[in-house]
Order: C-alpha cells, then structure tokens, then sequence
C-alpha cells in the first residue's frame, strides 16, 4: 500500500475508535433527562457511563483472540454492526433497565477499536515509521471522552435528550460505511490464509497452506488464555501493574471530570448545559498539542535514540516522554483546584485543564508503547491488562464523582486528585534507571 492509503485507514480506524469513547461521554449530560423519563435518582442514570465502560473493558478479551483467528476486518465490521443496532434500543429504551443492559452491549462491541486498532497500525508501518500514526491513533480514543460532552451538552441544551443517541446512530452508521469502503485486511497470517487458499483452488495442489491453517489449540482455548493472561501479567509483574494503575487513574479522573465540570462552572460560574459542555474544550486542546509536541518529539529524537544504541533502543526510553506528562498532571490539577473559586475568573482553570489533557496523552503514550516493546511476545495481553483496569477505574469514578465534590467541595476534592497524581509522578522517572534490571528478572519481558 501507498503511505497515502496506510494513513487513510488510520484515519477511519481512528475515528471509529474517537466515536466508540465518545458513546461513554454523551450520557453525562443525559442524566436529567432520563431522571424524568424513567422516574429514577441521578445516581442511577450515572451507571449509563459506568456500564458501557465495563463492556468496553471487557470486551477486548473476547474480540483480541478472535481477530487473530479470522482477521482484523472482519472483527471491525461486525463490531460496528453490533455497535449500530444495540444503539436503537438505547435511544428509544421504555425503561431503564433495557437503556442500561443496552449501554453494556454497546461498549462490548466497540471495544474492538481499543484493542484490535492499535494491532492494525503496527500492521501497516515499520518500528521506525510507526511512533507518529500510532500517537495519532492513542489520541483518538482519549479524546472521545472529551468530545461527547461537547457535542451532548449542545443537543441536550435544546432538544429532547433522546436525540443525543439518535445523532449517535448517524454518526455510526457513517463510521460503518467508511469501514466497509476504506478498511482492507491488514493482518499478515490472515492474508497468508487466504493467499494459500487460492493457491489450493489454482493449483489443485492440497500441499499449499499458511501457518493459520495449522494452529495449535481452539478458539475457546485462545479466548481462555485471552482472559487469565492479563491478570496473570499484572499479578507476577510489577512494572506492568504500577504503570496500569497510573493510566487508570488518569482514566478515572478524566471520566470524574464528567460530572466535576458541572460543580465547578454550573454551580460556581452559571454556565448553561451547553457552555459546560464546551469548558472540555481545555483538555481536547490539551490532547492535541501534546501529539503535535509528540511529532516533533519523534521527529528530532528518534535518529539520535536510535544511532545512541545501535538501532535497537530499550523500551525505557519510551518513558522519557510520559515524564514530562507525570509532571504536567499533578501541576494542572493543583492549578484547577485553587482556581475553582467564584471569584476567579472561569478562564483560568479552563487553561489549568489544558495542561491535564496534554499531561494525560504524554502518560498513556508512553505507557502503550512501554508495555508493547517490553512485552513484546506478550503485547496484546498487556495492552488488554492495561484497558481492563482503565476501564474499571473510569467505571467506578464517575459513581463517587457526586458525593465527593459535595462533601470535600471543588477545592479539596480536586486537590486529592492531584495528591494521587503526585504519588504516582515518580513511576516512569524511577523505572527509567531500574527498569533494565527488572526485567531480566522477568518471567515474561522481552529479552
């Protein structure tokens, strides 16, 4: 393929993976809408955000090992299908039962696009060639929980709530028809399958096969060591759980802000639903000058990285980035902290979020990219390890969100985020300098 066409499927991947997080967003400012519809305590409605983020958690262990049986296109496809038609239901729930036993089954199948995409981009480019298509595909994902509250508190300013979901199903619908037209195969033993498949049927002769065509084990065999892998992984490895708990808080947090945002500018600063909506702006504007410092970033270092050690870096200087991100986090959330006061004018934290949201990229960067070359014969699994525990945290927060901000108030509940921020600040600075030496003792790590 043309660098053009590689860049093109990125694109759509990516922004099929940018509405697969957003879905998880747009409920936050559905919530009083489905209090009066379903007669039920906003307490209930925040569980829209919190099931769809346990499917799109658990669902990378059963759609991983499948697109590494029959393809990476074929997942995508039936994903997004699965994805369009359990969205209907959603939209036009009668109860809150089928509207939160919907929102599970709409995370599970587009968690597709935050296991198998990211398989897909180092499908299509070299190790040398994969740093900037890769930061643009992490920032996708991360920044869909940025803009559902954008484009929701926009419709659930002026129209019935359930227009939110409706608007959603359009914009899927789009999603899938650019799959099906721009998407191709990428999955090297699946096209050997089917080469070897033609080559059968040309030939005649039944000694062509590919590696596929003899693989050891079944597909429940697969999807069994798909699941106790990653727990296993994090268990016997502490790098991997320390830096998985340091992206899921920043996870957490990010999806806290869901319903933070509301106690700070609505109550504080009497921003209407729509005006609240855009105050994310902030970390979005945050998350896309941190991949374009990642650009420049890639772009100066990597000839010099990779001359210092004979081309064939150690993963620890993927951590030189997330560096930066351990510091910037911490400082923006303290910032945001002592400005939430009336008195201080609404600009000011929304400046404090833009370094949040260029921090949190830097870290979740550095840390994909840690996780897959450290545990390189183990890289999916990591990857899974690190989104399940991601999402149980962005499934959790939002759920205490409330009672916290009420009791601790805006300062000292933002200031305690960023006390769990400070804590965990020194993790890549610290395995930067030790980290060679864990993992020749690691039972799992790549030698």
């Amino acid at each position: 393929m043309s660098n053009f066409r590689k860049w093109v499927m990125v694109v759509v991947i990516s922004s099929a993976s940018l509405c697969a997080t957003c879905a998880s967003s747009i409920a936050s400012f559905t919530e009083a809408g489905e209090v009066d519809a379903f007669r039920v305590s906003k307490e209930v409605t925040i569980l829209g955000i919190s099931m769809y983020m346990v499917g799109l958690g658990t669902g990378p262990l059963l759609v991983g090992p499948l697109s590494e049986v029959y393809g990476r296109n074929i997942v995508y496809r039936l994903s997004y299908i699965f994805f369009f038609a359990f969205t209907f239901p959603v939209a036009f729930a009668p109860n809150i039962a089928t509207f939160l036993v919907f929102r599970v089954l709409t995370g599970f199948a587009s968690s597709a696009f935050l296991s198998v995409a990211g398989g897909s981009v180092s499908d299509m480019f070299s190790n040398y060639n994969v740093a900037n298509p890769m930061a643009f595909y992490t920032m996708s994902p991360f920044i869909g929980p940025v803009v559902g509250p954008m484009y929701s508190g926009l419709i659930n300013q002026h129209l019935d709530w359930r227009w939110t979901y409706r608007i959603q199903i359009i914009w899927i619908f789009i999603e899938l028809v650019m799959l099906f037209v721009f998407v191709r195969e990428t999955y090297v033993p699946v096209l050997l399958k089917g080469k070897a498949a033609r080559m059968r049927k040309e030939t005649g002769d039944g000694r062509f096969y590919a590696p596929l065509d003899r693989r050891d084990g079944s597909l429940v065999g697969a999807i069994f060591v798909s699941c106790y892998k990653p727990f296993e992984l994090m268990i016997y490895e502490r790098m991997a759980l320390l830096l998985n708990i340091w992206t899921a808080l920043l996870l957490g947090i990010l999806y806290l802000t869901l319903q933070a945002f509301p106690f700070i500018f609505e109550k504080n600063h009497g921003f209407n639903m729509q005006s609240t909506g855009l105050s994310f702006a902030g970390i979005g504007l945050g998350m896309i000058l941190a991949f374009l410092a990642q650009l420049v970033y890639n772009k100066v270092s990597a000839p010099k990285t990779a001359a210092k050690y004979g081309g064939n870096p150690p993963p620890e200087v993927r951590l030189i980035i997330g560096m930066a991100g351990a510091v910037l986090c911490p400082i923006s959330l303290f910032w945001l902290a002592f400005t939430t006061y009336r008195s201080v004018h609404w600009i000011v934290p929304i400046i404090a979020s833009i370094l949040l949201g260029t921090g949190s990229l830097f870290v979740f960067t550095s840390v994909f990219t840690y996780l897959v070359t450290a545990y390189r014969p183990l890289a999916a699994s990591a990857l899974a390890s690190n989104s399940a525990l991601r999402s149980a945290f962005a499934a959790a927060f939002p759920l205490f969100a409330g009672a916290m901000y009420n009791k601790l108030g805006t300062v000292g509940a933002t200031a305690l985020l960023a006390g769990l921020t400070t804590i965990m600040a020194p993790l890549p600075f610290v395995f930067f300098r030790i980290g060679t030496r864990l993992r020749q003792n690691s039972r799992f790590a790549a030698s």
